[in-house]
């Protein structure tokens, strides 16, 4: 891929990198300039824009383009500002700099995740409506504020409110690939917790909570390997079929020569949709048991209600826009992302939705070091959107639209 010169780039890639430095990066993201900039960017384009604060200091920020039947359903295309944080030193530029190189690739937090979907969504619709479109469906676009760190002061309470119920969403897109059943709509966020016999550290002391822990440790990193083993020898299944987990985080200890009373890990487990999560957390239950006494298990998040967006013809939505990907020779692969969204607040509350993300052809860096994005992987998805929006705010009445 080539890249243009500074004094050529497109105006969209433009406005994606003053988005891109806007350090929206949990846990304080700069929230009132991510607003301001689609407060001015509404302006600019002629849309209605409403800032609904669902929680102090938390504001979800709607801009509406209107369509010219009010009675149709709306289409929604949410996407979320906060980014997670960043280690500098792994980086190969500053990444709230929007660093273009020589070839044109972007880094920056947010480059992927998400950042560029919001500036295709609204670069989509400044191209339809420069060109003089309008279309029966009205598009909302949503901005939240906290989807990394679980949605709880954004969509979650969103989808509860008025405002919300008065956009009259019908369909949904948020970030993603085409998916069904949104990011591992069942997860779980888990805490386990030992405590053991505390005392100096020259001696051999025994019922520590360290080695009780280990045992749990070792009892659910083997878990893991079974199911990346099951991942890895049937080439059918993808990630989201068989249940991820990681240990994220290790807390205890107050010095080098004290042997801790209580010890903790951290897991991120990521639930296949045909596993029994009954079943699933009475295994968690006793590997714990299996332990030893004083260790205790604790879920910090727990996700468990899936909703299902169909994929095949029987779906409108779906129909029409798998229509505009098989004309623009995309190639859809519906499967679950190994990732959780604010798709799955959506789905609960009865709106079908759908995750997509146009970046083919480009490594997968969501949360990673020297996160980064094509200028041209970028400008296609413009290309995408723009042809997807009329067809979503065209699809003809609906049952559910009454």
């Amino acid at each position: 891929m080539t890249s243009k010169g500074p004094e050529e780039e497109h105006p969209s890639v433009t406005l994606f990198r003053q988005y891109l430095r806007i350090r929206t990066v949990q846990p304080k993201p700069d929230y009132g300039a991510a607003v301001a900039f689609f407060e001015e960017t509404a302006r600019q384009l002629g849309l209605g824009c409403q800032k609904v604060e669902v929680a102090p200091g938390y504001v979800v920020t709607v801009l509406t383009w209107p369509g010219t039947n009010p009675t149709l359903s709306s289409i929604l295309l949410n996407s979320h500002t906060d980014v997670v944080p960043v280690f500098k030193e792994h980086w190969s530029h500053d990444p709230f700099e929007a660093f273009k190189d020589s070839e044109g690739y972007i880094y920056a937090r947010g480059a992927q995740d998400m950042k560029c979907v919001s500036i295709q969504y609204l670069e989509a619709v400044r191209r339809l409506k420069v060109e003089g479109h309008r279309f029966p469906r009205t598009i909302h676009m949503t901005f939240v504020p906290d989807e990394e760190v679980g949605g709880h002061q954004g969509m979650e309470l969103f989808v509860q409110r008025p405002e919300f119920h008065a956009l009259r969403a019908g369909f949904a897109l948020d970030e993603g690939i085409a998916n069904p059943t949104d990011a591992f709509t069942v997860f779980y966020r888990v805490r386990v917790t030992s405590t053991g016999r505390p005392g100096h550290a020259s001696r051999f002391m025994e019922d520590t909570a360290a080695e009780k822990l280990h045992k749990v440790v070792n009892s659910i990193l083997a878990f893991r390997e079974k199911e990346w083993q099951r991942l890895q020898s049937n080439p059918h299944l993808k990630e989201g079929s068989v249940t991820s987990v990681n240990l994220t985080k290790l807390e205890g200890g107050v010095a080098y020569n004290v042997i801790p009373a209580t010890m903790s890990a951290s897991f991120d487990f990521r639930v296949a949709p045909d596993v029994d999560f009954k079943a699933f957390e009475e295994q968690l239950q006793s590997w714990c048991q299996a332990a030893g006494e004083g260790v205790t298990l604790e879920f910090a998040q727990k996700w468990m209600h899936p909703q299902v967006t169909p994929t095949d013809d029987s779906n409108p939505w779906w129909a029409a826009f798998s229509r505009v990907c098989k004309d623009m020779n995309l190639t859809l692969e519906p499967e679950i992302m190994p990732a959780a969204t604010d798709n799955r607040y959506i789905r609960a509350v009865g709106v079908p939705a759908l995750g997509f993300s146009p970046m083919n052809r480009t490594p997968v860096l969501l949360h990673d070091h020297d996160e980064r994005l094509h200028e041209a992987v970028f400008l296609r998805g413009v290309d995408i959107y723009t042809r997807l929006l009329p067809a979503l705010a065209s699809v003809p009445a609906l049952p559910s639209d009454s």
